[in-house]
């Protein structure tokens, strides 16, 4: 008898949260669509900045970085003490929470420093091999998660997730066999990247949705952390007196950077403002798609030259990563049908029959 009052139990829940899920996305459906727009757009005024500035100006890759991240922190700050509703991860009618730095700091150093390796690396990538190159690497984020789930999380994965990888490796090769302009620096750190970046996507979702913090919150407190933890490194790196010739007399510089931390700005707080409103499967795959985005417009914008096969490769990683999400996400319903809601929600009733996404 308790059996059946338990099964029925659970068929009501899982109901309730397939009805919460579909109201939710309804009234949220027209931010959404905003915010991926702007994130699409100004991913690739970011990009086509730092390719024009690493590679045709010449700049500092540390001096941009740290630039970028100086941008966040006084727009981040601005964010803070002027709401913008299109900014706010949660309802305008809904309790801002205080955040205390004294409860934040652990949080705040490991976001902060995945930020500052994500950016130099990836500024590093870009100035050794061509922004397609790159972005191809980077769309093979999720093998990466896989492997960093394992490790740290002990997490296991099925068997057709773990095959649906295999279209991705395969791309990621041959894209790196035909490229023209491979290097393996640009490889190596377009690598690194990725690591990086998942293991900060990881880590912001939480703060998200499990922490529950604001998107202001956590776009100040770490890119202000981050900026003071590259200081050391700006200061061993940098020679300041060249720089600051540069800078008094290559005025198109100076532009291509102000403009260029402006960009990453909305580029980095419209995808916290996502990653609070939708799930990590659909972050994976509109991140897929940008990515599909972002190596076509770099291809017409810079003239890379690309062969037939690296187009291939291309292809493949785009594919295969789709096929991945597609994967997961009939491996996590097997497991659990409310997984999707409890990580964009954090409803208490849904607890009890979730696990964790990666």
């Amino acid at each position: 008898m308790n059996s059946d009052q338990e099964k029925m139990e659970n068929k009501k829940l899982v109901t309730e949260c397939r009805k919460l899920q579909e109201s939710n996305f309804t009234i949220w459906n027209k931010k959404i669509v905003i915010c991926l727009i702007v994130w699409y757009f100004f991913s690739f005024t970011t990009l086509f900045l730092n390719k024009y500035i690493v590679s045709y100006e010449k700049g500092d890759p540390t001096v941009l970085g740290s630039f970028q991240l100086l941008m966040c922190a006084i727009c981040g700050y601005f964010h803070l003490k002027v709401p913008l509703g299109f900014l706010s991860s949660k309802k305008s009618n809904e309790v801002r929470q205080v955040v205390k730095l004294s409860n934040f700091t652990r949080a705040l150093i490991i976001v902060g420093s995945l930020r500052f390796s994500t950016l130099v690396l990836g500024l590093v990538a870009l100035w050794y091999v061509p922004v397609s190159f790159a972005e191809t690497v980077k769309s093979s984020a999720p093998v990466f998660t896989v492997v960093i789930s394992r490790i740290l999380l002990g997490e296991k994965t099925s068997l057709i997730v773990n095959m649906s990888l295999i279209p991705v490796m395969m791309g990621l090769a041959l894209c790196s066999a035909y490229e023209l302009s491979f290097t393996m620096v640009g490889f190596v750190a377009s690598l690194a990247t990725n690591i990086s970046e998942c293991l900060q996507n990881v880590c912001s979702k939480r703060l998200l949705t499990v922490e529950r913090y604001e998107v202001s919150h956590i776009q100040f407190y770490t890119s202000a952390s981050s900026f003071i933890i590259q200081i050391p490194c700006l200061l061993y790196l940098v020679d300041f007196s060249k720089l600051y010739d540069t800078m008094t007399h290559d005025t198109n510089l100076v532009i291509s950077i102000i403009l260029n931390g402006v960009s990453f700005h909305i580029q980095s707080i419209s995808e916290y403002v996502l990653l609070s409103q939708i799930s990590p499967v659909t972050h994976s795959v509109a991140n897929t798609g940008k990515r599909a985005f972002l190596i076509w417009l770099s291809i017409l914008f810079f003239g890379n030259p690309i062969t037939t096969l690296s187009w291939i490769g291309t292809a493949t990683v785009i594919f295969g990563v789709l096929i991945y999400n597609k994967a997961r996400n009939l491996s996590s319903n097997n497991n659990s049908s409310c997984d999707d809601v409890k990580h964009t929600h954090d409803w208490n009733f849904a607890n009890k029959n979730s696990k964790e996404y990666s």
